[in-house]
């Protein structure tokens, strides 16, 4: 079974993820494994130049710059980075032989269909700004537009087979638990 851990900016995913690490359960995280693949995987970087132009890469150095510009320029842009990158990180996941995953943009993404669970983690609004805020040293205005721009969490919430709440006063641990117990897995 493949599980992927879910949840808006700020809700406290990867402090879910080092949970589970510290129950021997191993997480791939999704947005580490494309940064290592856009550095180190021919087809992508082939890939990149194609479509953005030989800017794209200085060598083997992604030209962040760059690739963010095109990025944002248009939604087919975006499509089209995704289509590149997302199948090569899937693979990288189910090559590393880990059974839980970490995707902040699981639905964003359409990558729900590439695992069989999904745990969604939730905080409440005020608790994700000021983590975020405080995380990247930005505003909790900037914060809150972060957060507005991502699906709602009650929609992620609905869609996912299993919900933990991260908000400080909530026992995590004893979420993971249930979570486990539920997916029939043992640690």
């Amino acid at each position: 079974m493949r599980i992927a851990i879910t949840g808006g900016i700020g809700s406290g995913k990867s402090y879910v993820c080092q949970r589970l690490k510290e129950r021997g359960i191993g997480v791939y995280d999704c947005d580490s494994g494309a940064k290592k693949l856009m550095a180190s995987s021919e087809e992508i970087r082939d890939g990149l130049i194609k479509l953005i132009g030989e800017d794209a890469y200085d060598g083997w150095t992604l030209n962040k710059a760059v690739v963010a510009k095109f990025l944002l320029e248009s939604e087919s842009n975006k499509l089209a980075i995704n289509a590149i990158v997302h199948p090569a990180v899937i693979r990288d996941f189910y090559d590393s032989g880990l059974q839980w995953m970490e995707s902040a943009i699981l639905y964003e993404a359409h990558l729900e269909h590439t695992v069989d669970k999904v745990v969604c983690v939730m905080a409440p609004e005020n608790v994700r700004i000021d983590r975020v805020a405080k995380r990247d040293s930005i505003s909790k205005e900037k914060a809150k537009q972060w957060i507005d721009a991502q699906i709602p969490q009650q929609e992620v919430a609905q869609r996912a087979d299993a919900v933990i709440v991260n908000d400080g006063v909530e026992d995590v641990d004893m979420q993971i638990d249930k979570v486990l117990t539920l997916f029939g897995i043992e640690y």
